[in-house]
């Protein structure tokens, strides 16, 4: 009733009540059956609405990544089996039908797997063609139904125009465009730092470590190693937990003077070629102008431009 129209059915994890080796993932059957109620709750849901909404689309499979990415180094990932997949797929189909939901299965459109990417503080893993051979070919003779790749961030554009062409159509980012956020701030808080005097200007990362430092909860665990290391995680990880902390009113309110500050000032086109080399190429081009935050926002575009290229999309 809230308008969402793709709905992700993940009723992978374990209830109170449940009984079992909880170190293990629940049975496909009981997965299966309690995202097949969730359904039939959605489109009953759907169903009673009067403003035309169009009908939801759906997302199977549980196979999802730890939020933000892996917490510690690893050797390598390993994508989901293929036979795993085409098995989820099997036993969901089967509980919708039992349930008496063969017209919203035909609007089940992605299946989680894991592709064999992620990111870590400072890793990526880059998708390998050859170990998702048998993955990809595995919806082969399954109409109406793509991957969905979950924790894609940082990939290249050739990766993820090859993950697109191999099934893995759906590509869900995070992240990276608040980690893109983030550096555009802090490199017009560098420009700031030549053009405004110390104690006018907004202190924007100096807030933002004692923000994260007051309240440790989003990154703490996330972030193991030396004081130093911790230090340099919180202003530079790829998993970027300094995402949580952009809503604390200090660091809006840091955010905001770091704008102001800016628009006030004569900016001169060699600093923003220094700290800000892609949007000065634009602005000399004439495609972006020098209000500070549509300067930030370009930073982001530019992320989201790799992933419309790499799923064929002209969309600006």
């Amino acid at each position: 009733s809230a308008g969402y129209q793709k709905i992700h059915l993940d009723a992978s994890m374990f209830l109170s009540d449940d009984e079992g080796d909880r170190t293990k993932p629940l049975a496909d059957e009981i997965v299966a059956r309690r995202a097949a109620a969730l359904c039939s709750t959605a489109e009953k849901t759907w169903k009673a609405l009067e403003n035309g909404s169009p009908a939801p689309v759906y997302i199977i499979g549980t196979e999802v990544p730890i939020p933000g990415g892996a917490k510690e180094q690893e050797d390598g990932l390993e994508p989901t089996p293929a036979s795993d997949a085409v098995q989820t797929g099997e036993i969901t189909r089967n509980a919708f039908l039992k349930e008496g939901l063969s017209e919203a299965w035909e609007r089940v459109c992605g299946l989680v797997v894991q592709p064999g990417v992620e990111f870590g503080d400072d890793q990526v893993f880059d998708f390998n063609t050859e170990k998702a051979f048998e993955l990809s070919h595995s919806l082969d003779d399954i109409p109406n139904l793509v991957f969905e790749a979950h924790s894609t961030d940082y990939q290249t554009l050739s990766a993820l125009s090859s993950m697109a062409e191999k099934h893995f159509c759906i590509q869900k980012v995070g992240p990276w465009l608040t980690f893109a956020w983030r550096e555009a701030l802090f490199a017009l808080a560098s420009i700031e730092d030549e053009l405004v005097e110390t104690e006018k200007a907004s202190g924007l990362k100096q807030v933002m470590e004692e923000v994260m430092l007051e309240n440790p909860k989003y990154w703490l665990k996330y972030y193991p190693g030396s004081d130093g290391e911790q230090l340099i995680k919180r202003k530079y990880s790829y998993s970027d937990r300094s995402r949580y902390y952009w809503p604390d009113k200090r660091l809006a309110a840091a955010v905001n003077q770091l704008f102001s500050n800016i628009r006030n000032q004569v900016l001169p086109a060699t600093l923003l070629s220094q700290f800000m080399p892609n949007q000065y190429q634009a602005w000399r081009q004439g495609v972006l102008d020098l209000d500070p935050e549509n300067l930030a926002d370009f930073h982001v575009r530019e992320v989201l431009k790799v992933y419309a290229s790499a799923c064929r999309s002209k969309g600006n």
